[in-house]
């Protein structure tokens, strides 16, 4: 899962980048501090692995990982090449998914690049810039189809395409708002456009607003209206913690009413917005979480962790979780019947441990 953080300049980008991954990017009081992308990968905390590697007495533990990248904030005009617009939507083109971070602070001491408080007005400026962006793609394409049809390089039906979706982005509507047949979205998605990407959103509040304002609750409700992922984080207060381990952080935040760290609600937000659940594998030498789309197949879960898995796929055995835990012991699950044989058409669920029979 690889997640672009984007927002205006000085609402708290790279400020929660360094608090999600315990990195330095420069922050500071004045636009475009952050001229290029910083990357960080952090592990998905999952405390089911934990107990697995008690269980298993496993050697190794491996939890899924999540790629942030810490974008360089966008202005009005960067459709058009303003600041340096042109290379901060090329680094959106790279992420599975946005994670749009709002300003809802008030500080005399941090400048607004418009000058005063209106997260609304922000969300606006950046979608309109995304979807100008992707109207001069596809404008682009639009020019080329012609010949591309004479030539049979192309066809009609992709002409429409193309036009529905300029139509579209000239009502300043998203890409995803389209209901694409499957050949539809293949095309489509070879566009890289921006607007087609899952985003969220993320409202950030003051150290002594923990609880919210008037400003996040504008976000909650935007996002809700979207039917989009939302929350809250202080970016700057998880900044500070930077350091802590992770029982230090999660007993500070719990004094100050904070039932979860940025990075778990980040996490929960980006697996349901990109659809994205997880299974598990365990034995003596290692415990681990794979990372897959929700509603994949058996047999497309077994590639997963390699190809001759899915080649010479036999059947996956397969135990809850929870049952595991409860029983004590996967030969106690057996014996209790729990231990399931599943075919390649079975749609793995999340918290299944997965035991994949094969042969070539």
């Amino acid at each position: 899962m690889k997640l672009g953080l984007v927002g205006l300049p000085n609402c708290g980008k790279s400020t929660l980048f360094n608090a999600l991954t315990e990195s330095t990017a420069e922050s500071a009081n004045y636009p475009f501090s952050t001229t290029d992308k910083n990357i960080g990968i952090v592990t998905v905390p999952d405390i089911r692995l934990n107990s697995l590697q008690n269980m298993y007495n496993a050697k190794k533990l491996i939890n899924a990982t999540i790629e942030f990248v810490d974008i360089a904030g966008l202005v009005r005009g960067a459709g058009a090449g303003a600041g340096i617009g042109n290379k901060f939507l090329g680094h959106i083109r790279e992420v599975d998914g946005i994670v749009h971070v709002v300003r809802c602070f008030e500080d005399e001491n941090i400048q607004h690049v418009d000058g005063e408080l209106d997260p609304l007005r922000d969300i606006d400026t950046i979608n309109t810039e995304l979807i100008f962006a992707d109207l001069e793609v596809v404008s682009r394409r639009l020019e080329k189809l012609p010949k591309e049809i004479k030539s049979g390089k192309a066809t009609k039906n992709e002409l429409e395409l193309m036009q529905n979706i300029a139509n579209t982005l000239e009502e300043e509507k998203p890409v995803k708002s389209i209901t694409f047949s499957e050949n539809e979205l293949l095309i489509v998605k070879n566009l890289g456009l921006l607007t087609l990407k899952p985003a969220m959103f993320v409202a950030n509040v003051a150290e002594d607003e923990l609880l919210g304002n008037s400003y996040s609750q504008e976000v909650l409700n935007f996002a809700n209206k979207n039917d989009s992922q939302a929350f809250l984080v202080s970016a700057k207060l998880e900044e500070e913690l930077v350091g802590l381990s992770n029982d230090q952080k999660y007993d500070f935040l719990k004094e100050l009413g904070i039932k979860e760290s940025s990075l778990a609600l980040m996490t929960d937000a980006g697996y349901k917005t990109l659809n994205l659940m997880s299974f598990l594998t365990a034995g003596p030498k290692e415990v681990r979480a794979w990372t897959i789309p929700s509603g994949t197949k058996a047999v497309a879960a077994a590639g997963k962790i390699h190809s001759d898995l899915e080649r010479g796929f036999i059947r996956a055995e397969i135990v809850n979780y929870d049952e595991l835990m409860s029983l004590g012991s996967y030969a106690a699950c057996k014996d209790a019947g729990k231990v399931r044989l599943e075919g390649k058409e079975y749609i793995v669920q999340e918290g299944d441990i997965i035991l994949f029979r094969f042969n070539v």
